[in-house]
């Protein structure tokens, strides 16, 4: 059984409103087992209705004239009476039919029960809704374990974790043996990654054999995913996600087209693209021109890496062998592009919006993050020549962008070094994007208007 921080966000949101609830996210991140939890820890009757396991559903909602028909169908189904109060309605897999959609305003607006929805491609399925319930329904976005996660469930106990943020918020180096195992646990996790179901089944075995066997499955639901959602697209998309090990072994590790195609053009495939993206089976980091904010304004498009959405996924992904030679420490082994999908991973389940730079006279930033009006460059260093960074100087130098602090992941303790943090990389678990709370209140003088 996991312990996820998603766990705090479903209590809170049925203790504090009356809304539906929706769980989006990639297939097998654990959306299903989160509202079975969540149900048994409130002591709800849970009614499951599964869009994909249980296809003859989809007849339930269709043609009822009104809420009250629809909720005697859903008892029906559930060959039990509903209790007022106590009861969840979890409709699961609604990508399948995405128009229960259109009834959640009316059932919220009847009272008597709570609901969830979760789905997976729905970045993809709502694009086609007629009318999203606006007001009556929230969505959490769900993500692999992140590396916090990780090393809870595995054992690591809260007050080490705390003694490590400590650090980290204090900028002081990390108790040298403790530094030691959490690195050892960051290897661990380059290999298991964060899928639920692969974490505890390290948990359960320690075998690693069996660990790749679930990593596999789930790659293969993926490509089976990939055929099924875009059948004129899929050649394209399943060679997109193939390639991603691949263009990120490459020098620059940025995706190049021409792996794909000597002659094809961006603008024509794009759609592919933006299809594992909105599946949430890839993390596209989009080059900017200058480390300025806003970034958006300098982005790239038509530039960019493409990372796995699990680090774990991207290993599994490499020739066989490899997770062993990572946990031995096989100098041989270019760790670059496993830890920056870790970071990259890790990032964007905190909030980040995920940029890089590149330019000829400056060189390479691995990415770029901007919060409130600062940028905040990122170098990831799986070597020891950790501190040389050139592009990172040279940005740094240049006082037009304003650059307070940047941070170098590595492998070694915490070290404040002139305006450079150089951090173990497992501190990213640690660099949430804080926004702004509270209202922004803003009154305008009426002075000789009225």
């Amino acid at each position: 059984m996991l312990n996820r921080h998603i766990d705090k966000v479903i209590d809170t949101h049925y203790s504090s409103t009356s809304k539906a609830l929706l769980l989006s996210g990639a297939r097998q991140v654990g959306k299903t087992y989160a509202i079975r939890r969540y149900a048994e820890r409130a002591g709800m009757q849970l009614v499951e209705i599964n869009f994909l396991l249980q296809p003859q559903v989809k007849n339930i909602p269709q043609g009822a004239s009104d809420v009250h028909e629809l909720l005697l169908r859903i008892s029906a189904y559930a060959d039990q009476p509903l209790l007022p109060g106590k009861t969840l309605i979890f409709f699961d897999e609604v990508q399948e039919y995405a128009d229960i959609l259109t009834w959640v305003k009316a059932l919220v607006d009847e009272g008597r029960f709570r609901y969830a929805l979760s789905g997976s491609l729905l970045g993809l399925e709502l694009k086609n809704i007629r009318s999203i319930p606006v007001g009556y329904m929230s969505e959490y976005q769900m993500y692999p374990l992140d590396f916090e996660e990780f090393v809870r469930n595995i054992g690591v106990s809260e007050e080490v974790i705390s003694s490590v943020r400590k650090s980290w918020e204090q900028l002081s180096p990390v108790d040298s043996y403790i530094h030691a195992k959490f690195m050892q646990l960051f290897n661990l996790y380059l290999i298991t990654g964060g899928m639920p179901q692969v974490v505890q089944t390290y948990n359960d075995t320690n075998d690693l054999q069996m660990v790749l066997r679930e990593q596999r499955a789930i790659l293969s639901l993926y490509k089976k995913d990939i055929s099924r959602y875009d059948p004129e697209e899929k050649l394209y998309i399943n060679d997109i996600f193939d390639l991603i090990p691949t263009e990120l072994n490459a020098k620059n590790k940025r995706f190049i087209l021409k792996t794909l195609n000597e002659h094809i053009k961006f603008s024509r495939h794009e759609n592919s693209f933006t299809w594992l993206r909105d599946a949430d089976m890839a993390l596209p980091v989009y080059n900017v021109e200058e480390p300025r904010v806003p970034l958006k304004l300098s982005e790239l498009r038509n530039l960019f890496k493409l990372f796995q959405n699990d680090v774990g996924l991207l290993a599994a992904q490499y020739a066989d062998g490899i997770q062993l030679r990572i946990l031995q420490g096989d100098v041989n082994v270019n760790n670059g592009a496993i830890y920056e999908n870790a970071v990259a991973q890790e990032l964007h389940a905190h909030g980040w919006k995920l940029h890089y730079f590149n330019s000829k006279k400056q060189g390479e930033v691995d990415f770029i993050l901007e919060n409130d009006d600062k940028v905040i460059p990122i170098e990831v260093k799986s070597g020891k020549d950790y501190q040389r960074h050139v592009a990172l100087n040279n940005i740094m130098a240049n006082s037009e962008y304003k650059i307070e602090r940047a941070i170098v992941l590595n492998n070694n303790n915490l070290l404040l070094k002139d305006r450079v943090v150089y951090a173990p990389v497992y501190m990213t678990m640690f660099m949430h994007h804080r926004r702004e709370e509270g209202p922004m209140l803003y009154k305008v003088d009426l002075t000789g208007l009225r």
